[in-house]
């Protein structure tokens, strides 16, 4: 089971962020006046599709009714997340170099841990200087990780020179639909940013400090629990992907099953 703690914790904000989402953001106003959800019941009688939640790609399409009503940024921050869920999938602390692979509409995250720098690198145009600063770090003995996709951790890997490529630590970025068994790697959508890592036991942790799951009818939604703008609750990334949310028999924390 659950540590008491985190169970509590968990729901209670969630709780609080449905709420202030309700009251606040046009886009669940309106929705879920009109419509309803279940969890937690905010209309009475009104039980909504899906139990209230929503594809992203239709929150995503509306993202000014996503803005509180105080107002706030209509940016999506697609490395949102990341130092919390590298902490978790390679125990990142202390001097190291992150590589984010993406193209030019990738920005740098913000919390990485103190003393972790971080570089962005489109791997199909890698800049000559920033594959030389790697190199010297490299070199150095410095640790390097580098975040993407398969194909853009093999063209990225590809393009270092074969003495020094080796020693860099891959982290596999996957989606809610491409999950697999690791044995490292990060949870990652685009809109929502990091959501989860592959710890040491092997099974696919949230980051539950941050962010929410719960399944529904029409498959895993999540919610955001600490960005003020633009607000994800209760949202359906991939389409929609069936899977529920245990407890691990480990840490006791919530894990992602699909």
């Amino acid at each position: 089971m659950w540590t008491v703690g985190v169970s509590a914790a968990w729901r209670a904000a969630y709780r609080r962020s449905v709420r202030s989402a309700f009251a606040t953001v046009p886009f669940y106003r309106e929705r879920w006046a009109l419509d309803g959800r279940t969890d937690p019941v905010l209309v009475p009688g009104r039980t909504g599709t899906d139990s209230g939640a929503a594809p992203l790609a239709e929150a995503v399409h509306k993202i000014i009714d996503l803005v509180p009503l105080a107002g706030g940024t209509q940016r999506i921050e697609s490395s949102r997340g990341l130092g919390p869920v590298l902490r978790k999938a390679r125990s990142v602390t202390g001097e190291a170099l992150v590589v984010v692979l993406g193209d030019d509409g990738v920005r740098p995250p913000v919390d990485l841990p103190r003393g972790v720098r971080c570089c962005l690198v489109d791997p199909d145009v890698p800049a000559p200087g920033v594959l030389a600063e790697l190199s010297a770090a490299l070199r150095r003995g410095q640790r390097v990780l580098a975040i993407g996709d398969d194909k853009q951790l093999a063209v990225f890997s590809a393009a270092l020179p074969e003495d020094r490529a080796y020693r860099v630590e891959s982290v596999p970025r996957r989606e809610l639909d491409t999950m697999d068994t690791g044995p490292y790697g990060v949870l990652h959508d685009p809109s929502l940013g990091y959501l989860g890592a592959i710890e040491e036991c092997g099974r696919w942790h949230l980051d539950w400090p941050r962010v929410y799951a719960r399944s529904t009818t029409g498959g895993l939604a999540f919610t955001l629990l600490r960005q003020d703008s633009p607000r994800f609750v209760d949202v359906l990334p991939a389409g929609g992907v069936r899977g529920e949310i245990a407890p691990c028999p480990r840490h006791g924390t919530p894990v992602v099953l699909t």
